[in-house]
């Protein structure tokens, strides 16, 4: 690489900059371990959502600074992988054992297969397809860890559905990744962002019923529309590429 093809000074900083944001994450991890240890919940599952937030966009500046060829010898994936391994997996996990949500004599069970069978999914070579979708449930646990405080729908239940889910983390089922979805991206994009706004808002306290039961709408409402597109590519398959 001779001088002019070396990025500046400020580039540089951007592209550092850009991990730096990642690696709170980590951070935020810790807080919200804290939170869980403590017995505060809503904070926790904030925290989780902070979490989420930075994972959701250091992407986009990852790939605006150009991180990849300007600091090569940083893997960013490797990076990323390990703190959503924590904020999506590790701590949920944590949070559904500390709360009580799994009946006692299937919550070690359960709960271990979930931290095991979400190593195989961060792990996979092929966890997206070449048009933006997850193969099978994609570890999402902070969400179903969320629903499971908001919804409060029981031990028995709870079971079921972190069952089901184990089974979908294996089956050829696809999930869509609604920021990198080729085909329907700017509604799915705009699914998702509607979702992270209605979401969060259910943990504040002094929602009255109305409004709490309609942001729970439009949260579960548009969860509901992704997962239906995402069951719809599993059904009919990939596109054809054009000629």
């Amino acid at each position: 690489m001779d001088d002019r093809s070396r990025p500046g000074a400020g580039a540089l900083a951007a592209a550092w900059g850009v991990h730096l944001f990642t690696s709170l994450g980590v951070v935020v991890a810790f807080i919200a371990l804290l939170a869980i240890e403590r017995g505060e919940q809503r904070e926790a599952l904030l925290w989780l959502f902070l979490a989420l937030f930075i994972d959701g966009i250091d992407g986009t500046l990852a790939r605006a600074a150009q991180v990849r060829e300007r600091l090569p010898r940083i893997d960013g994936e490797a990076l990323d992988l390990v703190i959503d391994y924590l904020t999506y997996v590790f701590l949920p996990v944590l949070f559904i054992w500390r709360g009580g949500y799994l009946p006692e004599a299937l919550a070690m069970p359960l709960c271990a297969a979930i931290l095991s069978s979400s190593l195989y999914v961060f792990a996979r070579r092929d966890m997206k397809t070449d048009d933006g979708y997850f193969r099978g449930f994609p570890a999402l646990w902070n969400v179903v860890a969320f629903y499971f405080f908001v919804l409060q729908s029981g031990q028995p239940v709870n079971a079921i559905a972190v069952s089901i889910l184990l089974i979908m983390t294996f089956a050829p089922v696809h999930v869509v990744h609604p920021f990198r979805v080729k085909e329907h991206r700017t509604p799915l994009a705009g699914l998702a962002m509607l979702w992270a706004l209605a979401t969060p808002a259910l943990l504040v306290e002094s929602l009255s019923d109305g409004m709490r039961n309609g942001l729970a709408a439009i949260s579960l409402g548009s969860a509901l529309v992704v997962i239906a597109a995402g069951l719809l590519r599993t059904a009919r398959g990939a596109r054809a590429k054009p000629q």
